[in-house]
């Protein structure tokens, strides 16, 4: 108790010093938060390590990294849908959440739930006098952005689905932009004059399914192009690679129709009074590594932030953050703070020009139950995981359990039509359905694969740790290396210790049992 007394005393006096001089005239807060968008954006794009973001054009997220900071290492707080954006709005790590700390709740009905008494952010800031509203996809409890009347899709969300709708019909393209404005200025025409906004708009065309060939039909990206840029655990094929390029596709799609909302605020000469924030709710579905997981791949996005005269133009952030920054920093950013006990940092000290406040420096990462069904009796798959500068390690309970799910459907050695994504669903079922998946199945037998199907679905040892500096795609697991034991004993205790003061359930195994897994509920 007196830990979370003296974090809140902490954030209020960053208040004191930073945003209240600037809340006489508080900024609108626009955040462009796409699903299932990894660490994409050609302004990621590194010479010293070839990566899809070499292939990609983002000329909008670009910008918006130029004219302000962009962050290298911004980490979600748990890899699924509903804990991340859960752990976002409140500024939580996401298992101090409740019912949704884990996606697809099997929360006892009738039983009381922690998650009832917080407010979020976006209703704080509501409290705070602005007009607060979202477009599409929400998947936490709509209280907690406003109520289901802060929704603004009056024109559609065909965007969710740009790769369908745009390859039956091309003229969908600018239709579909036309849609992403008419819906942002459907929730400006109930805006009161001069009043403060806070905006969301959240698509899902990065998450699956995308029309195969897409990627290079629709966007011009050349599959080929992508060989030797794939990570290790990776395949390194014409179906992965085009499968990536799909993805990479949807990715310039979200950056195309960010554009089309700024470019609102700025006919509206509101750009520069305006905190523009732009990121991703976790990894890249349907691959190896990548959302459910814990590792860079599945648990890093992009993450930018625009603010002229608040933040560095041009600045490039290295030290790791998690999104559970967010909610304050936004909250700040207004002159007000979170009444929701928040675990995470207002960013804005550390990011003014000549700033000298410092940041936290690592990101705390862990999951329950994703999907579900991929383990028997919906049991979880409890993982936790600290992200320093240098070392990311990982800390598997349940280390006897299959992490990606069970191998249902992949017993035997023949497998359905490799085009049949459905085949291939129910095995290992916290990896999305996808080319790359049904062909890691269909040829699992193959020699040469043991190291990239070991880090796909394989089980794990209760302990891991990579260097990073040497494995930046964390492949070398070095825990077992006495040579390291003293920092695996450091960060163990580190992370032991956040788990302990912040009461994680997962210490105690109560994320196995009712009221946070009801196996009766179906």
């Amino acid at each position: 108790m007196l830990a979370r007394k003296a974090g809140r005393y902490a954030g209020l006096f960053s208040l004191l010093i930073f945003p209240l001089a600037v809340a006489e005239e508080k900024p609108n807060i626009l955040f462009l938060f796409a699903d299932d968008l990894g660490r994409y954006a050609s302004a990621y794009a590194d010479p010293a390590l070839a990566s899809p973001n070499d292939i990609l054009k983002t000329p909008v997220l670009d910008r918006m990294a130029a004219e302000g900071a962009r962050f290298d290492n911004a980490f979600v707080s748990v890899p699924s849908c509903t804990p991340s954006r859960g752990a976002l709005y409140t500024g939580r790590h996401f298992f101090r959440n409740g019912s949704f700390s884990q996606l697809h709740s099997r929360w006892t009905k009738g039983t009381p739930d922690p998650s009832d008494a917080l407010i979020g952010m976006p209703v704080s800031l509501q409290s705070a006098g602005y007009h607060i509203g979202w477009s599409h996809k929400s998947h936490i409890p709509e209280r907690l952005l406003g109520g289901k009347e802060r929704q603004y899709s009056p024109a559609g969300n065909r965007i969710s689905t740009f790769s369908q709708q745009v390859t039956k019909n091309p003229d969908a393209r600018e239709k579909i932009f036309g849609e992403v404005r008419k819906n942002f200025q459907a929730f400006l025409a109930d805006r009161k004059e001069a009043q403060p906004f806070f905006y969301s708009f959240n698509p899902t065309n990065t998450h699956r399914t995308w029309v195969q060939g897409s990627g290079k039909a629709l966007w011009g990206l050349d599959p080929d192009a992508l060989k030797g840029k794939l990570p290790p655990f990776l395949p390194d094929n014409e179906v992965v690679r085009e499968d990536m390029a799909d993805y990479l596709g949807e990715v310039m799609a979200f950056d195309e129709a960010c554009g089309v909302i700024i470019a609102e605020l700025a006919a509206m000469g509101e750009l520069d009074n305006t905190l523009i924030v732009i990121s991703g709710d976790h990894g890249v579905p349907g691959f190896p590594r990548g959302k459910c997981n814990v590792h860079d791949f599945g648990s890093a996005v992009p993450l930018i932030l625009r603010w002229p005269g608040r933040i560095e133009a041009g600045r490039v952030e290295k030290t790791p953050v998690s999104l559970i920054d967010l909610a304050p920093t936004f909250l700040a950013a207004a002159g007000t703070e979170s009444p929701d006990d928040p675990d995470g940092q207002n960013l804005l000290p550390a990011l003014a020009k000549g700033a000298g406040e410092k940041l936290r420096g690592w990101a705390l990462i862990g999951r329950e139950v994703h999907v579900g069904g991929g383990r028997e009796d919906y049991m979880p798959y409890p993982v936790r995981a600290l992200r320093t500068a240098d070392f990311l390690y990982v800390k598997n309970f349940k280390p006897e359990r299959w992490p990606m799910g069970d191998p249902k459907a992949a017993a035997g050695d023949a497998m359905p039509d490799a085009k049949a994504l459905d085949n291939t669903r129910t095995a290992y079922a916290d990896i999305d359905a996808s080319p790359t998946k049904t062909w890691l199945i269909h040829n699992r037998f193959k020699k040469g694969l043991e190291t990239i199907l070991r880090e796909a679905w394989e089980k794990r040892p209760e302990e891991e740790l990579y260097i990073l500096s040497d494995d930046p795609h964390q492949i070398r697991n070095v825990a077992a290396d006495p040579a390291h034991a003293a920092t695996l004993e450091k960060l163990r205790a580190q992370l032991m210790a956040e788990l302990e003061a912040k009461q994680d359930p997962r210490l105690t195994d109560a994320f196995d049992r009712p009221p946070y897994l009801d196996k009766s509920r179906e």
